[in-house]
């Protein structure tokens, strides 16, 4: 390997190695700094530093993976970020979308400041939970999953934040009607993506995410009707359920939710590019 290599060389050469293999020029400067472990501010004051040896290696053996099979920069680097801190992520966990942190705002914006109990079904790394839990700690926290190696995960990510939440594992709302816990607020990023639209995801997701966490039966309606079905028997009244949605699934969900609460008030919120991104019920008291 070429050795007294300077930072700005590196970068020029993978990103131009990048694009010219249909891959983002941007994966390159992200993983050098990984590779290097400094902050982007530091990275630019090293554009004329010789890249060390062992960092090289390191980085151009995921340039080419990345080429080769598209895994994706978290894979890599076991990390992602997500409302302002860093979880760990591996492959039996969903890599955190910008779009879920529109949910969180959106369920931290309509907590009160009195206690409550919060729910996030499907929790996969703890995004969700962790979050609401650092950002409301008037807030009692669980979370749940099918998945015994997400909650692993999970569990970590707590650990390592210093937060308090009680993972449980279980299938939908089962967990909670078991443990005869009745959340205020009940929030979830379940798997929507219809099997059929499989072909349609970008090889980055489709063949690193977990199956478990992107696709559902009945056109991506399934985890939702699981869900709703049960959502009498634990909810509190007053309550909030936060649903995030494909962006086509706004009307369907919002038709489970008042078929099974009709008298609860639901609405469709977009996200910051004006998709259907979030479905609200809020439940009055009875």
């Amino acid at each position: 390997m070429e050795k007294d290599v300077q930072q700005y060389e590196v970068l020029r050469r993978a990103s131009l190695f990048l694009e010219q293999n249909g891959r983002e020029p941007k994966f390159a400067e992200l993983l050098l700094m990984d590779c290097l472990q400094v902050t982007r501010t530091t990275f630019l004051t090293m554009m004329h530093d010789v890249v060390p040896e062992a960092v090289l290696e390191r980085f151009w053996q995921g340039i080419q993976q990345h080429v080769e099979t598209g895994i994706p920069l978290e894979h890599l680097t076991g990390m992602a970020p997500f409302y302002g801190r860093d979880f760990h992520v591996n492959e039996h966990t969903l890599i955190p979308r910008p779009e879920t942190e529109e949910l969180v705002e959106k369920v931290i914006h309509n907590a009160s400041g009195k206690p409550l109990t919060l729910v996030d079904i499907g929790t996969g790394s703890g995004v969700i939970a962790i979050t609401l839990a650092l950002e409301l700690p008037h807030a009692t926290v669980y979370a749940t999953d099918i998945s015994p190696e997400a909650l692993h995960v999970a569990r970590e990510n707590a650990d390592k934040l210093g937060v308090d939440v009680t993972f449980l594992h279980g299938d939908g709302l089962a967990p909670l009607i078991n443990e005869n816990i009745r959340p205020d607020i009940l929030v979830s990023n379940p798997p929507y993506i219809a099997a059929s639209e499989k072909d349609q995801l970008a090889d980055t997701v489709k063949n690193f995410d977990p199956e478990l966490a992107l696709f559902a039966a009945d056109d991506g309606l399934a985890a939702y009707k699981q869900i709703i079905a049960d959502l009498t028997q634990v909810i509190n009244r007053p309550g909030h359920v936060f649903l995030e949605i494909g962006h086509e699934q706004g009307t369907a969900v919002k038709d489970l939710l008042h078929q099974a609460i009709p008298e609860s008030t639901i609405t469709i919120l977009p996200d910051i590019n004006r998709k259907n991104r979030i479905v609200h019920a809020c439940i009055p008291d009875q």
